[in-house]
């Protein structure tokens, strides 16, 4: 095993410089195909619809996978996630980014807590564009329900407070970094658009269908759909890249007897 204490800084630069050439390498090879296979009645855990500006709350076992879509192409949706035996612990967006080298999640990669290890992967994407960086529209922005008081509410429906809620993933959010380095809203999703995450721990998970804070219509325009199931495990994200396998080996520990 490495001994990252025992190298120099001339060896630390060489290393970050080839983990930067490995996720370069990555980024330019062509995503995986997005297989959003059927789902047995029997498996189901849950399942509803969201109108525009709701929210709801759910508790995901270990295993369990959840597929969102976007029926309408609304603008976005703020999605959070505990560590259900340890609230502690609990989504990292700037981990999830850091550590992966992109902001673009989508098919294969992972959703890290703040304390290294895998909370979910995002096993099936349609490719709609989902923002860690600047997250859900917030009180400042519109008169009506929005996703930082929704994601603080969901919270404290499961005994959470708001010191609980840290920044929140942006489903079905496609912005991009203009030429004057500024982020822009891309245009709304398709209708249909469809993501489904994978817990590899037993999470407590909070979802709002409430806009990006880019959007340029601060309401929700359309419903969602959840189901939640009982999946089989798969090994798209645990080989996907080296920093997830280290943080499914981070997540194993957790639960080894």
């Amino acid at each position: 095993m490495l001994d990252l204490n025992a190298l120099t800084p001339t060896q630390y630069r060489a290393r970050y410089e080839a983990l930067q050439e490995r996720a370069r390498a990555r980024a330019a090879a062509p995503e995986p195909e997005a297989v959003f296979a059927g789902i047995p009645a029997a498996a189901v855990i849950a399942a509803d619809v969201l109108p525009p500006g709701a929210y709801t709350y759910l508790r995901l076992p270990r295993g369990a996978a959840l597929r969102i879509t976007n029926l309408s192409g609304t603008p976005g949706a703020a999605f959070f996630m505990w560590n259900a035996d340890d609230i502690s612990e609990r989504f990292n967006a700037g981990d999830t980014v850091k550590l992966q080298w992109t902001t673009r999640l989508t098919t294969g990669r992972v959703l890290f807590s703040d304390m290294g290890r895998v909370l979910a992967g995002i096993t099936a994407d349609s490719g709609a564009g989902h923002d860690a960086i600047i997250g859900p529209n917030s009180p400042l922005q519109t008169a009506g329900r929005n996703g930082r008081d929704n994601i603080r509410t969901a919270a404290a429906k499961l005994g959470l407070t708001r010191r609980d809620a840290a920044p929140a993933l942006s489903l079905f959010s496609p912005v991009a970094v203009d030429a004057q380095g500024v982020m822009r809203w891309q245009g709304d999703p398709q209708a249909g658009a469809c993501v489904e995450l994978r817990a590899e721990m037993n999470l407590l998970a909070a979802l709002s269908n409430t806009p990006h804070a880019l959007s340029p219509v601060q309401e929700a325009t359309g419903p969602l759909s959840f189901i939640a199931w009982h999946a089989p495990a798969s090994t798209l994200c645990r080989t996907f890249t080296e920093e997830a396998a280290r943080g499914f080996e981070n997540t194993g520990k957790a639960f080894a007897a």
